[in-house]
């Protein structure tokens, strides 16, 4: 607990005599994270099922949540778009840096959004914003030692300042896990405030008065009032600031936003919030909240402060992100309330009450931090036993350990100070350009280093990352450890590991697992945790020759740059020979693979022979010197003009050591090569259905006019080949989109003639169409279409923007007729900035509804499901 301040020290804090701030506030904070699910060999997310359709979890909750929320819809009632709304500008929020990341690469539009609603809220609350940062890979800081919760610390503020170009004031903490030393951290890193569960409060009182201390008020059990700001002070800081403010989420509201039906609609959502509000803010003198909150004073202000995981938000919940909107904008005001965020209220109305927190404490564990290394009983519920809990963290502190002596010894001869090297390399993770590497050794380096002593040092950078990502909490927070978050953080030891042994050559591993053997799995499959590591994370690890081996299969496919980045490598082209032999084809050639990671260079030669179908043989071999290359390049290239199979594979045994299979590559690269070759047969079969439709076409027709049950086989070839025809005439149009220049709308109109005949036939055979791939270049293609319609809308082309809109018209309509799920909210945004950049600038274009081209706007509106009349009008 932390030990109370002399009355001379609290009476020294500069605080206002009154509240600056008044009436009631409200504050929304979502937490928005994912588990890190890169492949650590590849720093890339590989294909889960699970997320189907999307190609994984990431991907899947970004089109659910994050995006949505970027973008939030305000409906009519209708169902049109009357508005679009930014949440992240309006709430407080913290989003992880390992998600950030992830948003960085991977939808960049989103990323910037999130980014600008930051700025906007700084502009309008006096450089206050709603972005916090959050320690940098969601570990439970209490169960970290000192120099990890350093690090932690100081990697979640470089990276918010990276991102956000300002200093944090607030940090989430993981699963808002806390304890002393993590706040001694955070305040002498200049952190002014955090986030706690109502829960984690031992006692307050307030300060500062002239009659001296209130007594103590016991709230250990939830009963702090989580309306007003608190202080806890600490011991003095180097800094010279000692303590730091805390804000108490509302609890039981936040449960019920996760877990009640309070997000249905905005009116309910604002309903319970008002709950929460004091009677003298004009509200029920009778409420059970503010009786439960009384705290005996009352500050001019309030504050009601919920807090959940931002995936609550579309994806937890469907469409809630709608409901978050229309009440940051439109509910809340209409009630008087002020909406804001943790930053701006505390710059209004600093604590006057002061607040002792109990020991260690978590909001997800009634048990402390219990979950993240003991059998607690905190879980999924489903009843399997957590003994592996404490051999797990059991194992991975003796890993940090071992790892942490190597690291130290390793880098002697290499870094000014090792820990301060680690503390600053958030640096080159957020940034792996040259510049930043240069300018990263440049302050930490002991002495010019060469290239070799660089990689050296990066090897053992990149192994200490590793092993502060396998301390993420996600790892433990469930009931077994073969999940995937289990397996996640075993991968992370896994790559440290390997990293240590390349540097040292030291292997831990044999000991590693042996210690893994006491986490008791519950899947009999795996036995212990040491099965989950042989079965689930071994196979994961990717090798430099597989790297090799995926791009030596994958030229026989594609072309290849000279330079060709491959995931978290760049392989630059020496040589390359491919040569075809009837059914079979070989590759031999040599490449240097430089690692993005660490810069480590190393060049090996491949020989890969394709027998037909799916049958590959690919050798893989490092040579002393390219003499020694060309030789064996040679002697292989002998043995298959041979025209003899077993001498070829003899010669690349023989020539080009451990060989590998397809079954040897990435899964998705393995699935790529399969589905092209599949094209071969697939050709053939639709050849055949076509012939099978083309010639009893009139025997169908007869069925489907008498209403007779058409037989199996010649549905199937209707289906298949009205697919295929529709699949080829759409891939067309993607060439199309491609092209620069031109009126797209007019180019495509033939095109579109013919989807519209296909569709047509295929509602009157009753086909069910199989379109993969074909929503999203239909959609491009109306995103276009609608781009160059919006830059010819002016009252001397009228026309030519009749056509436009007749077409787009078209567009929407045949996604319709070919049942596929158009999401226009990309096309839609699109109408939506340029409707109120239109209605913001009325020298443009006339805005009077009775203008030609105002009614044509208005009628693309209604078919893109916008209330034209209401956008921009406010």
């Amino acid at each position: 607990m932390i030990k109370p301040q002399s009355v001379s020290t609290v009476e020294s804090v500069d605080e206002p005599t009154q509240s600056v701030a008044t009436g009631v506030y409200i504050c929304v904070h979502g937490h928005f994270y994912q588990p890190p699910r890169e492949n650590p060999s590849l720093d890339a997310v590989g294909r889960q099922s699970s997320a189907a359709p999307f190609h994984d979890w990431n991907e899947r909750i970004l089109h659910e949540s994050y995006r949505p929320n970027a973008f939030a819809r305000i409906l009519n009632d209708q169902g049109e778009v009357a508005s679009i709304v930014n949440n992240y500008e309006h709430i407080s929020f913290n989003i992880g840096p390992t998600l950030m990341s992830w948003l960085e690469r991977h939808d960049l539009e989103t990323y910037q959004r999130i980014l600008e609603a930051d700025r906007r809220s700084c502009d309008r609350h006096s450089g206050h914003g709603n972005a916090i940062a959050q320690a940098y890979n969601h570990i439970i800081l209490p169960l970290a030692n000192h120099r990890d919760k350093v690090t932690q610390v100081r990697w979640g503020i470089a990276d918010f300042q990276r991102r956000f170009g300002r200093d944090p004031e607030g940090m989430w903490l993981a699963e808002t896990a806390v304890d002393n030393d993590s706040l001694t951290v955070l305040v002498s890193e200049g952190i002014r405030f955090i986030v706690l569960a109502p829960s984690q409060a031992a006692r307050c009182r307030r300060f500062g008065r002239a009659d001296g201390y209130d007594n103590w008020q016991m709230v250990e059990h939830g009963e702090i009032d989580p309306r007003r700001p608190y202080r806890c002070f600490l011991p003095e800081q180097p800094n010279g600031r000692n303590y730091i403010d805390i804000f108490f989420y509302d609890g039981p509201i936040s449960g019920d936003m996760g877990f009640d039906d309070i997000l249905h609609s905005s009116q309910q959502f604002a309903d319970r919030l008002s709950r929460a509000v004091r009677p003298d803010a004009g509200q029920d003198e009778h409420s059970h909240q503010s009786e439960h909150y009384s705290g005996g004073d009352q500050e001019r202000s309030q504050l009601v402060s919920v807090a959940t995981d931002g995936e609550t938000f579309g994806h937890h919940r469907q469409g809630t992100e709608k409901t978050l909107a229309y009440a940051l904008t439109h509910e809340f005001p209409a009630r008087g309330w002020q909406v804001t965020s943790y930053a701006h209220y505390l710059s209004l109305q600093p604590p006057t009450w002061e607040v002792q927190l109990k020991p260690v404490t978590a909001w997800s564990c009634s048990h402390g931090v219990d979950r993240w290394q003991h059998d607690c009983g905190c879980g999924g519920g489903g009843g399997w036993q957590q003994q592996w809990r404490a051999p797990l963290r059991e194992a991975l502190d003796w890993l940090r350990d071992r790892l942490c002596r190597l690291y130290e010894k390793a880098s002697a001869d290499l870094l000014i100070d090792p820990w301060e090297a680690r503390n600053g390399y958030i640096s080159v993770v957020g940034d792996r350009s040259a510049r930043s590497l240069n300018q990263f050794f440049a302050d930490h380096q002991l002495h010019l280093l060469t290239s070799a002593e660089r990689t050296a040092a990066l090897r053992l950078l990149e192994m200490q990352r590793h092993t502060l990502l396998m301390y993420t909490s996600c790892g433990w927070f469930f009931d077994e450890i073969s999940r995937p978050e289990g397996t996640q953080i075993l991968c992370y030891a896994a790559r440290a590991m390997e990293l240590a042994e390349a540097v040292s050559g030291i292997s831990l591993e044999a000991e590693f697992i042996g210690r893994l053997e006491q986490a008791p799995s519950n899947v009999d499959y795996f036995k212990t945790g040491a099965g989950v590591y042989l079965k689930q994370v071994q196979p994961a690890s990717v090798s430099l020759e597989q790297v090799v081996a995926h791009y030596a299969m994958g030229s026989l496919f594609s072309t290849y740059r000279t330079e060709q980045p491959l995931y978290c490598y760049t392989l630059r082209r020496q040589d390359y020979y491919q040569q075809p032999l009837g059914t079979l084809t070989m590759a031999i050639g040599q490449v240097q693979v430089i690692s993005t990671m660490t810069q480590d260079q190393t060049t090996l030669a491949f020989a890969v022979l394709h027998l037909g179908g799916w049958d590959f043989h690919c050798g893989i071999q490092a040579f002393p010197s390219r003499a020694a290359y060309s030789k064996a390049k040679a002697a292989t290239i002998a043995a298959f003009t041979s025209n003899s199979i077993a001498q070829s594979v003899l010669a690349i045994n023989q020539q080009f050591g451990r060989t590998y299979t397809l079954q040897d590559l990435f899964a998705e690269e393995r699935q790529r090569i399969m589905q092209q070759l599949s094209q071969e047969t697939l050709q053939r079969l639709d050849q055949l259905y076509e012939q099978v439709y083309r010639e009893n076409y009139g025997v169908l027709m007869a069925f489907h006019r008498d209403r007779i049950t058409v037989p199996q086989a010649l549905q199937v070839a209707a289906d298949i080949t009205l697919s295929h025809r529709a699949l080829e005439i759409i891939r067309s149009l993607e060439q199309d989109i491609t092209e620069p220049g031109g009126d797209l709308l007019k180019i495509t109109v033939g095109r579109v003639a013919e989807l519209e005949g296909i569709a047509t036939e295929a509602h009157h055979f009753r086909c069910e169409l199989k379109l993969p791939g074909s929503q999203p270049i239909l959609e491009r293609l109306i995103w276009q279409g609608l781009s160059q319609t919006l830059q010819i809308a002016a009252p001397d082309r009228h026309r030519e923007l009749e056509t436009a809109v007749e077409g787009l018209e078209r567009l929407i309509v045949l996604g319709y007729q070919l049942r596929l799920p158009l999401a226009l909210y990309r096309v839609q945004e699109l109408y939506y900035d340029f409707l109120t950049r239109v209605r913001s600038d009325q020298a443009k274009i006339a805005t009077d509804q009775t203008t030609p081209v105002w009614n044509l706007l208005m009628r693309l509106g209604y078919a893109l499901r916008m209330d034209a009349k209401a956008i921009g009008s406010v």
